[in-house]
């Protein structure tokens, strides 16, 4: 299974997909990472779900990630009386510690976090900001608000503070717990919610050790002013618009989207463009034209991927909806302005191997070559490449399952699982030989091969070679 599309597509699993058939069909119509999400569900749901994509990879052929999403500090509303109450514009409510349950002039939001950080004059947004509050008068464990917007509310709602740091870590001991099953699970990406700070991803990687790539999750408007510092501790990164567009103005969600995979693609790490990408399919077999267009527009911009969340997980149309969104990658990449806008941003070569592999890129553009070889023990000769945007397929090859698994998520790599070539001779055959079995090149057309050597070895790619596939007897 070859992807005739070089952007990749993430797709959440959850009731409408966790089974092994329906796993299977979603990545035969295109997926390439499955993400569990871990604000939802219990671990024995999650070690099914996941051992459904490892049963899954076995037939379809190709390695397929699994990325764990961690809840992180989602902030929610404590619990009404009656399940709900009705508000109005005017109406005042107050916030406070109390465990007891609320009613239609209090409600308890069990976060110090909150009140430690809250200012007179502050907007309170709860559920995903359709209520409003404006904060009047606060304490150490209170705030009396007034209603600005909205007319409902019911148990458990988020909340959100826009424009303000909340004192609260990253990880929630749910969240270490979930890590530790995580990774005992052998999932290849751990994604950490609400980032705000370096040291957030920084304690992240501390406990991962290694055992998966860490990505960072940016939804925050704070975040977006540590971003550098956040960049130099993530191995990629997920444009989460839906927090963002609570704690943000409308107008400013793609602005910031764009600022973000730039940022991310002059770096070199994959981005992730993420929520409601084609929202109206979680019970439609089709997606409105503007969400055909926002696809489109992330493609353009260069994104290593695109994400599917609830159409998938819980969709009634979960196979169409990643068939449709491969579909409007495909079309997009035949765009003639396409190569153009790829070419337009380059990262910095910053070492010896960077210029190699801009090297192999520019001699990619001749017309007779028909695809990258990059042989790699760890993934960051195929990322480096990747970074280039090589307009041809990049097969990667590794001696290791789990380097195939996480290169899933680059884009326009084809990662496969090799033995490890025991000189530069059998590296090239073994590229040859891939190269033609993938489908990647027909006979006489030239293939470009990158490798450092000997592999396994710490150090770049040190061997820029051409070769050419034979033509049969």
């Amino acid at each position: 299974m070859i992807r005739a599309r070089r952007a990749r597509i993430v797709a959440t699993l959850g009731p409408a997909s966790r089974g092994v058939d329906k796993v299977r069909e979603l990545a035969m119509a295109g997926a390439d990472v499955f993400r569990v999400n871990f604000s939802h569900g219990i671990h024995a749901d999650h070690a099914a779900t996941i051992a459904s994509v490892r049963e899954a990879e076995a037939v379809v052929g190709r390695p397929l990630a699994v990325l764990a999403d961690l809840q992180g500090p989602k902030i929610r509303l404590g619990e009404f009386a009656h399940g709900a109450i009705r508000i109005k514009r005017g109406d005042h409510l107050r916030l406070d510690l109390r465990a007891t349950p609320g009613d239609a002039a209090r409600i308890g939001v069990p976060h110090p976090e909150v009140f430690a950080a809250l200012r007179k004059g502050a907007s309170v947004l709860l559920d995903d900001g359709k209520v409003r509050l404006r904060v009047v008068e606060h304490g150490p464990n209170f705030a009396e608000t007034v209603v600005e917007a909205g007319d409902q509310l019911s148990d458990h709602k988020g909340l959100n503070l826009p424009g303000l740091a909340i004192p609260i870590p990253a990880l929630t001991e749910k969240d270490r717990t979930d890590l530790a099953f995580a990774l005992g699970e052998g999932v290849d990406w751990v994604a950490l919610s609400f980032v705000q700070r370096a040291s957030d991803m920084a304690e992240l990687r501390s406990i991962v050790q290694g055992r998966a790539k860490v990505l960072a999750k940016i939804e925050k408007p704070s975040a977006l002013e540590a971003l550098d510092e956040i960049l130099d501790l993530s191995q990629a990164i997920m444009v989460a618009r839906g927090d963002l567009g609570v704690e943000m103005a409308p107008e400013e969600v793609p602005v910031v989207q764009k600022q973000l995979v730039r940022a991310a693609r002059l770096r070199g790490i994959p981005v992730v463009v993420a929520t409601q990408m084609l929202e109206s399919m979680i019970h439609s077999p089709t997606p409105t034209r503007a969400e055909a267009s926002d696809v489109a527009g992330a493609v353009y911009e260069g994104a290593d991927a695109l994400m599917l969340s609830a159409e998938s997980a819980a969709g009634d149309y979960p196979v169409e909806a990643v068939a449709i969104m491969d579909r409007i990658i495909t079309r997009v990449e035949r765009d003639a302005r396409w190569p153009e806008l790829m070419r337009a941003e380059y990262p910095v070569e910053d070492a010896d191997a960077d210029a190699l592999v801009a090297a192999a890129r520019k001699a990619a553009e001749a017309a007779s070559t028909a695809c990258l070889v990059a042989f790699t023990t760890t993934g960051q000769t195929a990322l480096r490449l990747a970074r280039e945007r090589p307009l041809q397929a990049t097969l990667a090859l590794t001696p290791s399952l789990d380097t195939a698994r996480r290169a899933a998520l680059i884009w326009g790599v084809e990662p496969r699982v090799v033995p490890e070539p025991s000189d530069p001779e059998e590296l090239a055959r073994v590229a040859i030989e891939m190269a033609v079995q993938t489908g990647l090149a027909g006979p006489g057309q030239r293939i470009l091969i990158l490798a450092g050597f000997p592999m396994g070895s710490p150090g770049a790619a040190n061997i820029l070679r051409i070769a050419h596939a034979p033509f049969p007897r």
